[in-house]
């Protein structure tokens, strides 16, 4: 009975639902709120992730914004895959990433998803993601961008599944990369012209 209920539709739905729902948790607005640091919706660009956070200048929140955004796509990603499977596993990490691009409790108006989706990429395969962290980190260090970091890291993680033997997922990361540039259709907008504020910068 436990392999059939397992691999049941009804599970596979509810894996989406939890993941959706982690996935929608602000937590850099709770964060922020919990230190003291005022709206983040009224700070800076006015997004809910560790970027903005960071612009407040306190850069212990941001850093547990960055690690607990990371953690809900992973953990949402590792729970539905001992429930009930890969496929499932990256259908919650699907629902996680669209439930930080578009919460519930927040009108739908989100973040834009990108320690969301390292985290479950690190899920999905470690060295998929550890790959793409390090690309994040080397042109973040280079560029000053945290946009274009984040933007040539999630461009380069479909070629880091394939190259790594993780063909199965290729599919989703594809998808995942064209959410993050449609959510960052402003910031491109900003680096084409020049004006898009450098990381560190309140």
């Amino acid at each position: 009975m436990m392999p059939e209920l397992v691999s049941s539709p009804t599970v596979i739905l509810l894996c989406a639902v939890f993941g959706y729902l982690l996935g929608s948790v602000p937590f850099g607005i709770l964060v922020a709120r919990v230190m003291n640091l005022g709206d983040l919706r009224q700070i800076g660009s006015g997004n809910i992730g560790a970027t903005n956070v960071l612009r407040t200048g306190n850069k212990k929140a941001a850093a547990l914004t960055l690690l607990l955004d990371g953690l809900k796509g992973a953990v949402a990603v590792l729970l539905a895959r001992a429930i009930a499977g890969e496929d499932a596993a990256q259908i919650a990490a699907l629902a996680a990433f669209i439930g930080h691009c578009f919460p519930v409790w927040l009108g739908f108006k989100g973040g834009k998803g990108v320690a969301t989706f390292f985290g479950v990429a690190l899920a999905l395969s470690w060295p998929v993601g550890l790959l793409a962290a390090a690309t994040w980190l080397i042109m973040a260090f280079a560029l000053r961008y945290s946009s274009a970091a984040a933007l040539t890291a999630a461009l380069l993680t479909p070629v880091f599944a394939w190259f790594t033997g993780n063909g199965h997922i290729v599919m989703l990361m594809i998808v995942l990369v064209a959410l993050i540039f449609w959510r960052h259709h402003e910031n491109i907008s900003r680096l084409i012209a020049g004006t898009e504020s450098k990381i560190g910068k309140k």
